[in-house]
């Protein structure tokens, strides 16, 4: 039997017993009375997060109060609101943060998805990184909610969700219209405005800008030159109603990007002065676009609930880097570029109905997920910014589809069940622009069971157990492409199995509790090469960890979070270079203090810590840990007037934000230096804002 015919016959299998479900409903609802699971109304001003909400002890959300609470330095930063994650940067502020969870150093997102109304944000096969996931465009001030989960446990959480993923939603009105200015030092100019109104009966128009300048404390000008826009038509209401939005995003910058720590011990470069903040190629940088068309369509009526969106994306980047300095052209120098454009194009369509499986209460979603993009990618030498040679250029197209069906069983009035099953198939096809030899043409198709377990509420308690699969996707040039000799090829989409055991708790008046033991394996690992500037499919890997996240409110003005996690990540097969997966953080935490409403004052605190972890595999040299405080002090001015002062890195501490562990070499060396490479964190840093609404 041909595994065509093998995956037509799964995919009609898991389509039949949806559809089976659904039928059952109906003729369920005929004869007996409708069965609905409990559902539980959250109020609270910041977190949805309340017992019987959620399927994993990992799972939440988070509202737009709580997101107006703190600063952040840069827009990915709120993605540090879902406890565990933090968020750096080791180069100009126009490209995708780091990412760090569960003992992963995500890159650029690699293995946590993160979507916007919608859209996915994860770039596959892209020209720096695989799944790279640039939040720059995002407007937190527009911000409704993000609802995140971690590991592989929600059948449709696809590609990218095996670590993590985040569903970022907008706003589709607002409540007062405004304007803010923001202004700091280097040069820092920020401006914002959104407004939203009603055009007929029933039907909303809101639109937003942001204009944005920043010099950065480097001696080299960022020159960050950021424009962003968003237009959005909404209508109907939240029983059947619809939506449409436009986007357009660009920026162009220079940056400062990571520099050995020799280099500034000795405090000069080629007779010149350096420090921390110099850069070695002043010519690095890049620009970037993104414009998008999306719209959805939602209706719930009688236990049932459809959903259909769909997506275009217009996007661009070209990144100049140079990592090694002198290494491979002591001539003239190792900067490379990475250029990437593509046209993506995709949507989903749901249906989820209420109805009674063998007599008890139940809830079952099938969906299909669909994503097709057309790149244009390539990698070339370059001298200040001059392309003198060609690496390597492709084009590529990829198409993922995804088909899941998911059931929630009220087993008893204290014990529910979900069990889910996904298939996705990935097509690869890529021509060699540059080398014929490069083309080629792939598949690959995983099935993904999942299964959870939800136990109480007793004394307002209750208990989780989470099984599942999940994967990422790797490029498609190493899926296409004949692997060296004694190598495998790489897989289309790499397999991961995730479990996790966790509880949440009430029991304390004011305090939301939560904490979860969990374990992930890959069948192969996506490791940074820092000195290339890309990812690659590494050996199989095994992380352990613990979470542990509170969130207190012993009066109505005062809210403390602290979160703390720590993660043991290992490669999983033996190999004499050692067991430990480079940049994998072994403990993460973050405490806040937010005062609210205290007359017209409001004021927030945050300790961020980042742990140490180590930078090859053996062991020998790891990364340094690091401290931050933010504070956020506001103060009401008048009826739409709000004045707001942010200060970062409260203390001045003299931090790293992210380290790597590589050979490079400087003009004038005469041979190659293993060496730690550092990207400071910025210095204390005020910025002021006055905010008019209107």
């Amino acid at each position: 039997m041909s595994s065509r015919y093998q995956r037509q016959r799964l995919l009609l299998a898991i389509a039949g017993c949806c559809a089976g479900g659904f039928a059952l409903a109906q003729s369920d609802a005929g004869s007996l009375p409708a069965a609905r699971l409990e559902k539980v109304e959250i109020s609270g001003r910041h977190y949805d997060n309340a017992i019987g909400s959620a399927d994993a002890a990992s799972q939440g959300s988070i509202r737009a109060e709580l997101l107006k609470s703190r600063p952040a330095l840069r827009p990915g930063e709120i993605l540090e609101f879902v406890p565990g994650v933090i968020v750096t940067q080791h180069s100009g502020d126009g490209k995708a943060n780091q990412y760090f969870l569960r003992g992963f150093n995500l890159d650029h997102g690699t293995d946590f998805a993160t979507h916007l109304d919608g859209m996915p944000v994860n770039m596959p096969s892209h020209g720096h990184g695989q799944g790279y996931t640039d939040l720059n465009f995002l407007i937190p001030e527009l911000v409704d909610r993000i609802d995140y989960r971690k590991g592989p446990y929600a059948a449709k959480d696809g590609d990218f969700a095996a670590a993590g993923s985040a569903d970022i939603a907008y706003r589709r009105t607002l409540e007062q219209s405004f304007a803010a200015l923001t202004l700091g030092p280097n040069q820092f100019r920020r401006l914002v405005a959104a407004a939203s109104t009603g055009l007929t009966a029933g039907v909303a128009v809101m639109g937003g800008v942001e204009l944005q300048h920043n010099d950065g404390p480097w001696t080299l000008p960022e020159g960050l030159r950021k424009r962003n826009g968003v237009l959005m038509l909404s209508g109907g209401t939240r029983a059947e109603g619809w939506s449409a939005s436009l986007m357009a995003y660009d920026a162009r910058w220079a940056s400062t990007d990571q520099v050995p720590e020799r280099l500034i011990s000795a405090g000069n470069l080629a007779g010149q002065p350096f420090g921390r903040f110099d850069a070695v190629d002043p010519s690095d940088g890049g620009d970037t676009r993104r414009n998008s068309l999306a719209g959805e369509w939602h209706r719930s009526l009688g236990g049932q609930d459809t959903r259909v969106s769909a997506y275009a994306l217009d996007y661009g980047l070209q990144l100049f880097s140079n990592f090694t300095y002198a290494l491979e052209r002591p001539d003239e120098g190792d900067q490379f570029l990475q250029r990437d454009r593509r046209h993506v194009v995709g949507g989903s369509a749901s249906q989820t109905v209420e109805h009674r499986l063998a007599g008890l209460p139940a809830v079952s979603e099938v969906g299909l997920q669909w994503r097709h993009d057309r790149i244009r990618v390539g990698m070339y030498d370059t001298v200040q910014r001059r392309v003198t040679a060609m690496r390597r250029e492709d084009a590529v197209r990829q198409t993922q589809l995804g088909l899941y069906g998911q059931t929630t069983l009220e087993l008893a009035p204290w014990l529910r069940a979900v069990a889910g099953l996904r298939v996705d198939e990935a097509r690869f096809a890529v021509d060699g622009l540059s080398d014929a030899a490069h083309s080629g043409d792939a598949s690959s198709r995983r099935v993904s069971p999942k299964l959870s377990l939800i136990a109480g509420p007793w004394a307002r308690t209750e208990f989780f157990v989470n099984v599942g699969r999940g994967f990422h996707s790797n490029d498609a040039r190493g899926v296409t492409a004949a692997p060296e000799p004694g190598a495998a090829k790489a897989p289309g989409l790499s397999a991961a199995r995730g479990a996790e055991v966790g509880a949440r708790t009430e029991w304390v008046p004011g305090l939301q509790s939560s904490v979860a033991l969990w374990a992930l394996d890959f069948d192969s690992e996506l490791v940074y090469v820092g000195d290339a500037g890309a990812t690659e499919a590494n050996r199989p890997s095994r992380r352990r960890g613990i979470e542990w996240n509170n969130r207190f409110v012993p009066v109505p003005w005062l809210l403390v979070d602290a979160d703390l996690a720590w993660t043991r990540a290992r490669f999983a097969d033996a190999d004499p270079a050692g067991d430990r997966i480079p940049n994998a953080v072994d403990e993460v935490a973050s405490l806040a203090v937010t005062l609210r409403d205290i007359g017209a004052w409001s004021a927030s605190l945050q300790w961020r810590y980042l742990g140490s972890g180590a930078l090859i595999e053996d062991n020998s040299v790891r990364s340094r840990s690091s401290l931050t405080t933010n504070l956020r002090v506001s103060r009401r001015l008048w009826a739409g007037g709000e004045l707001t002062l942010d200060v970062f890195n409260l203390f001045d501490r003299e931090l790293n934000d992210i380290e790597y562990f590589y050979e490079s070499r400087l003009p004038g060396e005469a041979a190659p230096v293993a060496d730690r490479h550092i990207h400071p964190a910025e210095p204390r840093t005020l910025r002021l804002t006055l905010k008019l609404g209107f």
